[in-house]
Parts: structure tokens; C-alpha cells; sequence
């Protein structure tokens, strides 16, 4: 690690959301995610969901849902990711106002299931010995 790091909201599959600070470099970030990093802009404020590229094609588990703004899921996150801000010229920090506002976005992992429509994705609150360890 390079010894500048970020504050950032970290969803695991089947863990709450949480605060945590990683390293900006690339290969801490790759550690987080488990791989090769991919960076989606789903939001309309300066911030990116990091996430393993290649996470649907290893067959990581499907984490949460990214929604239209009605709501509906249009994809799923696979695998561990984190939402950092974005500054000038790579990823940063999140404001406190971010970190309150994306913990709360994701702070329950999800269930997926395929429905007639699509698919369907249910948060649910894991068991205490999920999200304690």
C-alpha cells in the first residue's frame, strides 16, 4: 500500500454495508475487489461503484442490485465493491454527506430471483455471526 488511503462504503455479499479506508493504489483496490477493478458511474454526484471486472463471469455471488430511478433493478454487483468518491484525476475519498447517503443506499445485502418480469432483488438483514465476523 502507498500510504494514502480513502474513506469509502464497502459492501460484501451477505454483510452490511460499512465505512472502511483502503489504499489508493491499484493493487490495494484490486485486493478488495478479488481482481482486475472496474469502475460504474450510477450516480449523478461525484462518486463510482469499484467493482471486480470480471465477477459475474467467475461466478462471484451477486451482491446488490444497481436500480433505475424508479427503482427497479436493471443489474447486480458481483462480488465485494466499494463506492469511492471521484476527484480530479482518480478515486477519493467520500464526503461524510456520501458516506451517510451510500451506507444507507446499500447497507443490506440482497437475494436475487428470477421473476417473470426480470429479476427481483430483496434486501434482507443477514443473521448477527454474518456481518460480526
Amino acid at each position: 500500500m502507498s500510504g494514502k488511503t480513502m474513506k469509502v462504503i464497502l459492501c460484501e455479499p451477505g454483510r452490511l454495508a460499512r465505512e472502511a479506508e483502503i489504499g489508493t493504489d491499484l493493487e490495494s483496490m484490486q485486493q478488495v475487489v478479488g481482481g482486475l477493478i472496474q469502475a460504474i458511474y450510477p450516480f449523478e454526484d461525484p462518486a463510482a461503484i469499484v467493482c471486480n471486472d470480471e465477477g459475474k463471469l467467475i461466478g462471484l455471488p451477486l451482491n446488490r442490485a444497481l436500480r433505475d430511478p424508479e427503482g427497479k433493478p436493471y443489474d447486480a454487483i458481483a462480488g465485494t465493491f466499494f463506492i469511492c468518491g471521484l476527484g480530479e484525476e482518480d478515486f477519493c475519498s467520500l464526503s461524510p454527506e456520501q458516506l451517510e447517503k451510500y451506507a444507507e443506499m446499500y447497507r443490506h445485502p440482497e437475494q436475487f430471483y428470477r421473476t417473470a418480469d426480470g429479476v427481483a432483488a430483496i434486501p434482507y438483514t443477514p443473521n448477527r455471526d454474518d456481518h460480526e465476523r
